[in-house]
């Protein structure tokens, strides 16, 4: 029997819904609408796509967003003093700096300067240390749609061996923290977990994933799990994006796993439209914070 289809699409859907309704509450008690500014350096392609997408779901949830682009040729120096003035202003509650960022722009030095209140990526130290003490304020937005997608799909993984493969900043390393803590936001039983972070100088890295119960594919390359590296009946997350000739593919080997997977997730339409969502939250609760009526994740 083939794998069941996570459906990111229905799911965001369902939860910018939501979102939506507590933006509009929020509103209305406290006579401020959330405001996201994205900062977009340059003129990447998909950069552009990725911003005007969460322009668009701002909208429909009731949000407020701003762009200000700068041009490719923009200094670390002058990209900072932009990020100082939206820290400055009280009308904006959420700063995402689209990455990547061109080269000659230090990436890091520009992260760290976000405001931790207005840190709605999550990237900042402040906040990583937050999520390593199961103490959060904001969770970095593709775990958290990954854990609101096992949640809502009743896949616990207390107990369960947990395997991720890709240990970057943004999603590896996070995903790691939050599943082996106590909590995240959705309950015990989406955490609790036993983990193991993969990465390229793991060995024996097949016999690893083989014993997983959840798989987390987010390295960046193409159909990069075969059939052979799932366990029967395992939930497959694959957060990977690649462009190749045959159009956009995950990093898992859909059409060979499908058939040995109990859970799986489409690329596209799998964590991608889950990640935005979760932007609206983090935004919507940076609006609470700065507010003073913060209601901040449980651990």
């Amino acid at each position: 029997m083939p794998a069941t289809i996570l459906d990111g699409k229905a799911l965001a859907k369902q939860i910018q819904a939501e979102t939506k309704e507590s933006v509009a509450k929020f509103i209305t008690q406290q006579q401020v609408t959330p405001t996201l500014a994205a900062v977009l350096v340059g003129d990447d392609p998909a950069s552009q796509v990725y911003v005007r997408n969460k322009e668009r779901a701002c909208g429909r949830a009731g949000i407020d967003s701003q762009l200000h682009r700068m041009p490719a040729s923009s200094t670390t120096d002058e990209l900072l003093a932009k990020v100082e003035s939206l820290n400055q202003d009280s009308s904006v509650h959420g700063i995402l700096v689209q990455l990547p960022l061109p080269d000659g722009i230090d990436s890091r030095k520009i992260l760290d300067a976000v405001s931790p209140d207005k840190d709605v990526d999550a990237f900042h130290p402040h906040n990583v240390g937050l999520i390593s003490q199961g103490r959060p304020k904001f969770l970095p937005c593709t775990p958290h749609g990954i854990v609101q997608m096992l949640a809502r799909h009743q896949i616990s993984t207390s107990g369960k061996r947990v395997v991720v493969l890709g240990r970057s900043d943004i999603v590896g390393k996070p995903m790691a923290m939050m599943l082996s803590g106590h909590g995240c936001g959705v309950g015990s039983d989406v955490a609790n977990a036993t983990v193991t972070l993969c990465h390229s100088r793991t060995q024996n890295l097949a016999e690893l994933t083989a014993e997983a119960d959840v798989l987390i594919a987010a390295i960046g390359q193409p159909k990069f799990v075969t059939a052979d590296m799932v366990k029967p009946g395992a939930t497959v997350i694959d957060v990977g994006i690649n462009r190749t000739d045959d159009g956009l593919v995950g990093d898992v080997d859909f059409d060979a796993v499908l058939p040995v997977a109990g859970h799986l997730t489409p690329v596209p339409g799998g964590v991608g439209p889950l990640t935005v969502t979760m932007l609206l939250e983090n935004t919507l609760m940076a609006a609470r914070i700065q507010t003073g009526c913060e209601a901040l994740l449980s651990a």
